[in-house]
């Protein structure tokens, strides 16, 4: 039987046999050539992961080293010193190539990316064009006024419109624009689609503008619009701005020429007052009571059905025409042994290519025929349950006349992806590596969480294997494992794939109006039709958990980042309402006022998790260690000694119910509904959860400081820091810390 995608690329919907759909483009009497010069850190062959273009020659270039001394501080003896070695690679491409074939070549330089390379790129042009024909273009409408008053123009500006006004634009350009721009209208998610350009969309005539680019193919797009206002305008203007900093001078001496000394004395006091005594700011906003502050929670309109056995959220909302879905795959019967190879995995199905494309045909067809596919873990703790909630998440959204284009993408890219290119899997690695320790020097106190999670609940250590300092060990592992272990790895990926692609596993979420919803089931019937009803094999869930110790990640930095936590539901503390306000009162005031003015750090943050009852104390490139972890401990002093107005009650009120009803786009609402139904987050507990916090006290802030008590009393501390905070702390505090080096 072949595959849904093969059919999807024989047949279009008329039945008509396509092979690709590309204009055919005159053949160019032109050459150009390449000259890419590349410099790296690393080995260049190493990370190029394909196959050179056709017409593409490498040569070796010699590599240059320089050492370099450092002194080390202090500077105590002769010897008190370092020396370092900077060796960079060199290698240059030459490519020969036509003129309209640029475009293809630049794609695949793009998509190499590779890390910590320094691409330098010369052209050079070689043409066969007689003088008459070489004259005649020039002289095409719209480029003979190319020299005016001494100033040349951009030519390669006027001759890439003047390419574009007879040849068009590439056919697949063409349709990821179209559903781009379908897909951006207002009232969906435009992800980086510019907003005040959306709204003005509204106005244009989108069937109108479609039936043009059936008949008359690209050239129906702006071809007209580019004739007539830019290359055949007689008024076009040719300006060119350079700041005259002479003239500014002149202006400044010539005011200052005007003022007495009297006046730059007035001038003067009247800048320091105002530095001294800045204006108060004007109440622009009206003062909101919280009687003004309705009641009744947002919620979401969710209808549960049954689809082939298999459970379907659907969502009726106003999107624009756009579908929405979201496929949830069950992952917790995975083998613990495999949950750090989960992000691989989910890179690989769309980054790998399948049977019949490769990845970069496989990126174009999917930017072509929709909005967007991603494919990530989602793990959380379910509400009442210490049972972990995890799913592999594939996420995605198409025009409603797209939505079995849309379908039979997904089937190829979870069932056809093949997972052998060993070269690009590396190159994952890697990626996923340099990513993780950006972010232990740039955002450390996202590990440490992490971290303190994975002590205190098992969806935090599933969630850590996947994405924290233990996956970066793992990842660094693996590295020196793919060259001879790539079979076993290889089989592991499919193993996740059998164990995960099932009907027993899978929940649908559905975002759109109801005619949409409706259409839609037809192709999700003949989706899941593809799913095996049982999967390769099942285990049962672990409750594994890290050792309740207390960690420092050593790191080559000046600043830390540290972390207390403790998981207050076992400490027997009741949820309520009041909880959200006092977590976010205690970062503003408390935290705010202890660790960034006076201790210096950047940032201090109280997260509370209400599902898994984990209460965590961070700090953002923080300057001190100990003095940081004394700062939480007093917490719960606060607290008690805490003396609140009605004022600071209120607006921390409606500070937290600002949290709560934050905006979010018609995707994001269906989303967020299928999170709260994994995690067994009901509408009534939502509603509850909102009058308590409406009618939260001062004193609920009294009561709260006994469970913060379980912070310093039985919390867990784990520091992403320099060697020598953690080596002074363990000296003052007698082993404080169990040491392990990241980088």
């Amino acid at each position: 039987m072949a595959s849904p995608l093969r059919k999807f690329l024989l047949k279009s919907n008329s039945g008509n046999v396509i092979v690709r759909r590309e204009t055919k483009r005159a053949k160019s009497d032109s050459t150009t050539k390449m000259q890419i010069m590349i410099r790296s850190f690393e080995s260049i062959d190493k990370n190029l992961h394909w196959q050179l273009p056709p017409g593409t020659r490498k040569i070796r270039l010699p590599s240059t080293r320089s050492l370099f001394t450092v002194l080390k501080s202090p500077h105590v003896h002769k010897k008190a010193r370092e020396q370092f070695e900077m060796k960079i690679n060199k290698e240059m491409l030459v490519m020969e190539t036509k003129r309209h074939e640029l475009r293809k070549k630049f794609f695949w330089l793009k998509r190499q990316r590779i890390f910590g390379a320094q691409f330098e790129i010369l052209f050079s042009f070689k043409t066969r064009l007689d003088k008459e024909k070489l004259q005649k273009i020039l002289l095409e409408p719209g480029l003979k006024d190319v020299c005016k008053n001494n100033k040349v123009e951009q030519r390669d500006v006027l001759m890439a419109l003047n390419s574009l006004l007879h040849e068009g634009f590439y056919s697949e350009a063409v349709d990821s624009s179209m559903n781009s721009i379908e897909a951006s209208l207002p009232g969906n998610n435009p992800g980086l689609f510019p907003l005040g350009l959306a709204q003005m969309i509204l106005s244009v005539p989108m069937p109108i503008l479609k039936a043009r680019v059936g008949t008359d193919g690209s050239k129906a797009l702006s071809t007209q619009l580019i004739e007539r206002f830019i290359l055949n305008n007689p008024q076009r203007p040719a300006i060119e701005v350079q700041p005259n900093l002479s003239v500014e001078k002149y202006n400044f001496e010539k005011l200052r020429g005007t003022m007495t000394e009297k006046d730059l004395d007035e001038l003067d006091r009247v800048t320091r007052d105002l530095q001294l005594n800045p204006p108060k700011v004007l109440k622009a906003a009206t003062n909101v009571s919280l009687k003004s502050i309705r009641r009744k929670h947002i919620e979401v309109p969710t209808e549960v059905g049954d689809i082939n056995g298999i459970k379907v959220l659907q969502h009726e909302l106003f999107t624009n025409d756009v579908l929405y879905a979201d496929l949830a795959f069950d992952m917790t019967s995975l083998k613990p042994e495999l949950f750090p190879l989960v992000p691989l995995f989910c890179q690989s199905l769309l980054e790998m290519g399948t049977k019949d494309l490769n990845f970069v045909q496989l990126s174009q067809l999917i930017k072509e025929k929709t909005g967007g596919i991603s494919i990530h873990p989602y793990t959380s703790s379910k509400q009442g349950s210490k049972d972990p909630v995890s799913y592999i998440m594939v996420r995605c959204k198409a025009m409603s006349a797209s939505t079995e284009e849309l379908f039979n993408l997904i089937t190829c890219v979870l069932r056809e992806a093949e997972f052998t290119n060993q070269k690009r899997f590396k190159r994952f690695v890697l990626q996923s590596k340099a990513k993780l320790e950006n972010q232990l020097r740039d955002g450390g106190h996202i590990l440490a969480a992490a971290r303190l999670n994975a002590k205190l609940n098992h969806a935090g250590w599933i969630a850590e294997q996947m994405g924290g300092i233990s996956y970066l060990e793992f990842l660094k592992d693996i590295e020196a494992k793919i060259e001879d272990k790539w079979s076993e790895i290889s089989m592991s990926l499919e193993e996740i794939r059998g164990v995960l692609l099932s009907k027993n596993s899978c929940l649908v979420n559905l975002t759109s109006d109801a005619q949409n919803l409706k259409n839609a089931e037809k192709f999700i019937r003949k989706f899941l039709d593809f799913l095996p009803t049982d999967s390769l094999l099942t285990t049962s869930p672990s409750n594994a958990l890290h050792l309740s110790e207390n960690e420092a990640f050593t790191i080559p930095t000046q600043v830390n980042y540290v972390g207390k936590a403790a998981n207050i539901y076992d400490a027997g503390y009741q949820l309520r309402g009041s909880a959200y306000v006092i977590a976010k009162y205690i970062s503003n005031t408390w935290l705010w006022d202890n660790i960034r003015v006076s201790g210096g750090a950047f940032g201090g943050f109280c997260d509370f998790d209400t599902r898994s009852g984990v209460l965590s104390f961070l700090s953002y490139r923080d300057p001190n260690l100990l003095k940081t972890l004394n700062v939480y401990d007093g917490t719960s002093d606060f607290l008690r000694q805490l003396e609140m107005d009605e004022g600071t009650l209120k607006k921390a009120i409606i500070g937290t119910i600002g949290d709560l009803d934050s905006y979010q786009l018609p995707d994001a609402k269906g989303y967020t509904s299928l999170l709260r139904y994994l995690s067994g987050v009901s509408e009534e507990e939502r509603q509850m959860r909102r009058e308590e916090v409406l009618s939260t006290r001062s004193s609920d802030f009294k009561d709260f400081a006994d469970a913060v008590d379980t912070i310093k009393d039985k919390g867990v501390i784990v520091a992403v820091a320099s060697e020598d905070h953690v080596n002074d702390a363990n000296k003052e505090c007698s082993n404080l810390f169990q040491v392990k080096k990241a980088l």
